[in-house]
């Protein structure tokens, strides 16, 4: 478990039934394993007046994202639908900041900025200045998947100044490419990231 206090923020990253449970349209192996270390983190950073972070993939029904539309991935998280709800065991609470990435057929893999998939842009979500705003000087990420949405996440918070933690009981790899969750946790540490 992490350290918490007003100071510091916890980023839950996309936690939701296409990601987190195994009949989601893109399950991550052992997604729903890490429910219960999240919710306990939740509850520390709660307790300890901590800033709680929620980001949701929030996808319309066609996006250069999707493999049909000419992206990788299979059709997730649409907006509004079963697979984008967070899952039922995470403690949501009402007070948390959430972040919607992808809601313009974007890619959202990080909580801070999102990429058109055609040109390459990118756009800042508003995440750093409500945590700046805040006082936040250190961001903890848990949550799906490690080689994507946490790695980009954890990297962008790097980016923006931000002491950066990531947990590694709370994270899994979708491991599109046997190993990519292993190449993700070294390139995080050797971008200053520091897994707990």
């Amino acid at each position: 478990m992490s350290t918490y206090d007003p100071a510091t923020a916890l980023v839950v990253v996309d936690v939701q039934n296409d990601f987190a449970d195994p009949k989601g349209a893109l399950s991550v192996p052992g997604g729903d394993e890490i429910i219960d270390v999240v919710d306990a983190e939740i509850a520390a950073a709660a307790d300890a007046g901590a800033t709680i972070v929620y980001t949701q993939d929030w996808h319309p029904p066609s996006t250069p994202h999707f493999e049909k539309d000419g992206g990788i991935w299979p059709v997730h998280c649409v907006a509004d639908t079963w697979g984008a709800e967070f899952h039922p065991r995470l403690d949501v609470r009402d007070d948390g900041v959430f972040v919607k990435k992808g809601t313009g057929g974007e890619d959202g893999y990080s909580a801070f900025t999102v990429r058109d998939p055609v040109t390459g842009e990118t756009t800042p979500t508003g995440l750093t200045e409500v945590l700046e705003g805040r006082g936040v000087r250190r961001v903890v990420v848990v949550g799906l998947a490690t080689d994507y949405c946490v790695k980009e996440t954890a990297l962008d918070a790097v980016r923006e100044g931000f002491d950066t933690v990531v947990l590694a009981d709370g994270i899994r790899a979708v491991n599109l490419r046997p190993g990519d969750g292993a190449r993700a946790v070294y390139e995080l540490c050797r971008a200053g990231v520091v897994i707990e």
